[in-house]
């Protein structure tokens, strides 16, 4: 089955505005969830907590994003695109302004998981309107550009996040998100097409149709479906054993400074956000399936380094730092293309929104098991780190094997599965 082709209405020029406005929603998103981790030391002191309850305050957005995700799987494709998307995004506007405004720690906690449970489903939703409006020859570019507001927010969500809670507090970052936010929100309902096409297509019939749950027991009758949500379960998995405790590592046995971090994120993001649209172009022009295998076996190569390190200067660090930037995260670039064109067009919404699930479960156990794996030394170093690395290259590879199992709803074959 062929992806249903984009409106005849989407020229190249409402293509660019429309991915920009899509970026734009993504960025703040992610920015919103990125801007928690340096905020550490100052939530610690002016709210009195230890580090357990501010680990908390972070996962709790992750566990609420993934509950949702299953939640909304139930419901969306039921619901026209656009509409759908804006409704989650003004509540997470509300969610996130109430994290600004919230008076203590428990009403901050409450609002982190407001802000993840709208705020989760939005990356799902907005890879499912790329997938329903752009033509599949060129959703390896699009999907590059979505990613690279991924850059942007880690070029931003640090350095910004600690100068605004350093000069106003640490409710301003939370408020300027929020402002920032409404402009997308104009911009998304005077931009983004309506997106109903969908919904004839996605009645059966009126058992399944009445039964709450047909359309994930749809999608999870396809076995195709099973292997795209297996695959990107196993790459969220090689990536978020290392990524959390990278400052973690650094600081305490590559002798990195704790101030020197923000520049480490600052020069990865800025280099992440031109190549993550190479890559996007690399996967329309020689296939999705072909540049996720090459991208994942370049990532092998900083996911052992970035494992293994031991004291090196700052620039060296920064150098190794942005290579790791530029190829584990680069691998979501190709894969969500792959993933966005393996599920059938009428189930995209349900799919998308069990996958966006399946990556925050994966992200939290890799997160889990990484940690269970590492511990401090008398001395204050980190121990067993190397053993994660190895984990991760295995979950890499096995990635790479896997996803020449799934089939791609493609007319062209410049990516048919070998």
């Amino acid at each position: 089955m062929n992806p249903s082709p984009a409106p005849e209405f989407l020229t190249p020029a409402r293509e660019r505005v429309l991915l920009v406005t899509l970026a734009g929603i993504q960025f703040v998103h992610i920015l919103d969830f990125m801007i928690m981790m340096p905020l550490g030391p100052i939530l610690m002191r002016e709210l009195n907590v230890g580090t357990h309850e501010f680990g908390l305050l972070v996962s709790a957005y992750t566990f609420t994003a993934a509950f949702t995700g299953v939640l909304t799987a139930v419901f969306v494709d039921r619901f026209e695109r656009k509409r759908m998307l804006l409704v989650m995004f003004a509540l997470f506007v509300v969610a996130t302004l109430a994290c600004g405004l919230a008076p203590g720690y428990g009403t901050l906690l409450l609002a982190r998981c407001m802000a993840g449970g709208f705020g989760g489903v939005l990356g799902s939703m907005i890879q499912t309107m790329v997938g329903d409006l752009i033509p599949f020859e060129r959703r390896g570019r699009a999907s590059g550009t979505i990613m690279s507001a991924f850059a942007l927010s880690t070029v931003a969500g640090v350095p910004l996040s600690l100068y605004l809670a350093n000069q106003f507090g640490w409710r301003f970052p939370f408020i300027f998100i929020a402002a920032l936010s409404c402009g997308f929100l104009l911009l998304g309902w005077k931009m983004l097409p309506t997106l109903s096409g969908h919904l004839p297509s996605a009645i059966i019939s009126e058992t399944e149709r009445a039964h709450p749950l047909s359309a994930m027991l749809a999608v999870l009758r396809d076995a195709n479906h099973i292997r795209a949500l297996v695959f990107m379960a196993l790459l969220m998995f090689s990536g978020f054993t290392v990524i959390p405790y990278i400052t973690i590592y650094v600081t305490a046995n590559v002798g990195i400074r704790q101030e020197d971090i923000p520049l480490i994120y600052f020069v990865g993001g800025c280099a992440t956000f031109f190549t993550s649209r190479l890559i996007g172009r690399l996967a329309d022009a020689r296939g999705k399936i072909w540049t996720y295998r090459l991208i994942a076996m370049c990532s092998m190569v900083p996911l052992f380094i970035q494992t293994h390190l031991f004291p090196i200067p700052l620039w060296l660090m920064v150098v190794v730092s942005t290579v790791f930037f530029i190829f584990v995260p680069g691998r979501m670039v190709p894969a969500m293309a792959i993933v966005t064109s393996a599920v059938q067009p009428r189930l995209r919404g349900t799919f998308l929104s069990m996958n966006g699930a399946v990556q925050q479960l994966a992200a939290g156990v890799a997160s889990y098991v990484g940690g269970l794996m590492i511990s401090a030394t008398a001395s204050g170093q980190i121990d067993g780190y190397n053993f994660v690395g190895y984990l991760a290259i295995g979950a890499t590879l096995s990635a790479m094997i896997f996803v020449g199992r799934i089939q791609m709803h493609t007319g062209t074959a410049s990516d048919s599965n070998p």
